[in-house]
């Protein structure tokens, strides 16, 4: 566990919600200009292992490739346009890697929430991987800027886990099952996030008193927030980044 808190309580999903192409550097960029100071975004690895930006496992609905991601080198994922699905005027935005945005963030002072997204069997390398890559990224980042690893696949956790013990991790979930708080504190996480709608005093509290941290996804209206905040929970994952503002 750790003994604070560093993080903003607003976080940007896959960068600036739906108002850009989603974990792009310019969805990034879109979401820094709007005062966000955290973004969650999904990582993957490439056919030759390079950790990139990509929510699903194919390449079909965010890009102009097709089939599985994981199929491609990294060279051949970088030449790809991942903006023209989302608007004109993103038309050529391409896909972008870890270290890239963890270029983006360092150099402005951002804190990231990186989902561990493995393509179905690549759960244990994938953790291992995106560990071991984000602890040289952020190897001289001070405590607020350390990447928090989140994963809905326990196995991938673990391998992080056992990789890189320092980073903090946490543990996503859209149900609550009877063992869910074991399973985090198995884990080592040092938070759970879990669907917004999950979350009530009880859990709240159950949670916070094993010494974790409570977030809560995808949260997109103002009584929504309300409530969590009510509840005393540590953090909202938002899409509606032009609305939820980070400073309220």
């Amino acid at each position: 566990m750790i003994d604070f808190w560093p993080y903003p309580r607003w976080i940007a999903h896959r960068g600036a919600g739906k108002l850009a192409p989603e974990n792009t550097l310019a969805a990034f960029r879109l979401g820094a200009s709007l005062g966000y100071r955290m973004f969650e975004c999904d990582v993957k690895l490439s056919a030759d292992g390079v950790p990139f930006l990509l929510h699903d496992a194919t390449l079909n609905r965010t890009t102009n490739g097709q089939g599985l991601a994981s199929k491609l080198n990294w060279d051949e994922l970088s030449r790809l346009d991942a903006g023209s699905w989302h608007s004109p005027p993103y038309t050529g935005e391409p896909l972008t890697n870890l270290e890239a945005i963890a270029h983006f963030c360092l150099d402005k002072a951002l804190s990231v929430n990186i989902e561990i997204k493995p393509t179905p069997g690549s759960e244990l390398l994938t953790g291992t991987v995106v560990a071991n890559v984000a602890a040289r990224l952020w190897a001289k980042a001070p405590p607020g800027l350390v990447p928090l690893l989140s994963s809905f696949q326990p196995e991938a956790l673990e391998a992080a886990r056992i990789a890189q013990a320092h980073l903090p991790r946490a543990l996503l979930l859209n149900t609550l099952p009877p063992s869910w708080l074991e399973t985090v504190m198995r884990l080592g996480c040092v938070a759970v996030v879990g669907k917004h709608t999950l979350w009530d005093t009880v859990r709240v509290q159950r949670a916070q008193s094993a010494g974790l941290r409570v977030l809560s996804y995808t949260v997109n209206d103002t009584s929504a927030a309300d409530r969590l905040w009510a509840l005393g929970t540590d953090g909202i994952i938002t899409d509606r980044v032009e609305v939820l503002s980070p400073a309220s």
